[in-house]
């Protein structure tokens, strides 16, 4: 399972703790060999004609899939989705499924130029609404790149959970393309790779996500530690188009569609822009803890609080003032929570000797002085559980359950793609 579903409840807490590292992975071969594999890439990747030409209209070529994101509160939402010409965007959201009852929310268009490997993006169109949402209410929405000459899409569904005893699911580094094994080479048999492996990661991504929503069927939202994609260049220096080929991968899954993803700015994701084009995600206007690719933020569900930090930025005086202002945001939060993408006490080489070593000092006191109950990250694409930390030591409880611990929960997350 590439997948880890976290449970929030008043319930004790489980206190072992196991770090596991593999070898080389074989998921690049063995996808070859899935049954129906072939299939989805002739008729749904690539989509070929009868006389096996492609058709330039396959899932690869589509970089602007909408992204729902998690709102400041469980009555909100956040909508992000590129197009290739500037207008004005908005969504319409309605309980009923001919969306004859809906409600009408304008957003912003930021111009942009961005391409993959068939279609050229002009627009990072984003929209919030706030104060709408009801638990465990079944929601219609549809979408135009421009309300003056609306086109709108096809209509889709979100049903929202109750805010107590919910589930997330947690994946850490999709990254897709990362299977690509000629890295680093400006050749055409590296872009060739670089296809393949989209492709392929995109084909587990989907099918982590499709096992995700089976095991935890009553899943609130998505949290994805970091690296969605695999490209670590600048907008500068992707001269072949491959980050949002790999966006294209990373916002295939349906699933996406009907469940609010939370992510956090990975190391390959932090010199480019792409990522805050793609995500609408709450209280980040200040920009603290900024990269090029965006900064920290913060949302509340229920009574926890979740706050995103970009690992990236080493700057300690801004993370902390925004736990500061998120903290105070929901001063009455039972748990609080907060991901970022360098793990910090995992398993993984050789990560766990060099930058999480080096971030262990840097962000330990800041759980610590915020009061920090879980820790979520990702990086090492090894799975490991620590014991409760606190001032950097281990807290061993005699018992298998700890009531109010103290100290921080730190969980690292393996590949949600294989890759």
């Amino acid at each position: 399972a590439m997948a880890v579903t976290v449970a929030a409840t008043s319930a004790p807490v489980n206190v072992f703790a196991y770090g596991e590292t593999s070898a080389s992975s074989t998921l690049f071969t063995d996808t070859q060999n899935i049954s129906d594999y072939a299939t989805w890439k002739d008729n749904v990747w690539n989509k070929k004609d009868d006389q096996g030409n492609l058709t330039g209209e396959g899932e690869s070529y589509d970089s602007s899939r909408i992204i729902l994101t998690p709102g400041k509160t469980a009555k909100d939402l956040g909508f992000a989705w590129y197009s290739q010409k500037k207008g004005e965007p908005a969504v319409k959201i309605g309980k009923k499924e001919d969306l004859s009852d809906a409600q009408e929310f304008k957003g912003t268009a930021t111009e942009i130029n961005r391409s993959n490997q068939k279609n050229t993006y002009k627009a990072s169109n984003k929209v919030t609404v706030e104060g709408l949402f009801e638990e465990n209410t079944t929601y219609y929405y549809s979408y135009t790149d421009d309300v003056k000459n609306p086109n709108w899409s096809e209509v889709q569904s979100y049903t929202t959970k109750k805010t107590t005893n919910f589930q997330t699911i947690l994946v850490g580094d999709p990254q897709i393309g990362s299977s690509n094994e000629l890295k680093g080479s400006d050749t055409a048999e590296f872009y060739q790779a670089q296809s393949d492996a989209v492709r392929n990661d995109s084909f587990n991504w989907n099918k982590t996500l499709e096992q995700a929503k089976i095991t935890a069927p009553n899943a609130s939202f998505i949290l994805s530690a970091g690296d969605q994609i695999d490209y670590a260049g600048t907008d500068s220096s992707d001269g072949k188009n491959v980050r949002e080929s790999e966006y294209a991968g990373f916002t295939y899954p349906a699933l996406l569609r009907m469940l609010p993803l939370a992510t956090t700015i990975g190391n390959h994701e932090s010199k480019g822009t792409d990522y805050k084009y793609h995500y609408k995600n709450p209280n980040s206007e200040d920009g603290l803890g900024s990269t090029n690719s965006g900064s920290d933020y913060y949302f509340s569900y229920g009574n926890v609080l979740f706050i995103s930090l970009n690992s990236n930025n080493r700057n300690t005086v801004e993370h902390r003032e925004l736990l500061k202002k998120a903290v105070e945001s929901n001063p009455d939060a039972k748990w609080k929570v907060v991901m970022f993408h360098h793990d910090i006490y995992g398993s993984g080489q050789p990560h766990s000797d060099t930058d999480g070593a080096n971030l262990r000092a840097l962000f330990a006191p800041l759980m610590d002085e915020f009061g920090i109950d879980m820790c979520l990250t990702g990086h090492d694409h090894s799975y490991a559980r620590s014991y409760l930390m606190a001032d950097g030591t281990a807290i061993q409880y005699d018992d298998s359950v700890a009531i109010n611990p103290e100290g921080t929960l730190y969980i690292a997350a393996g590949s949600a793609s294989g890759s």
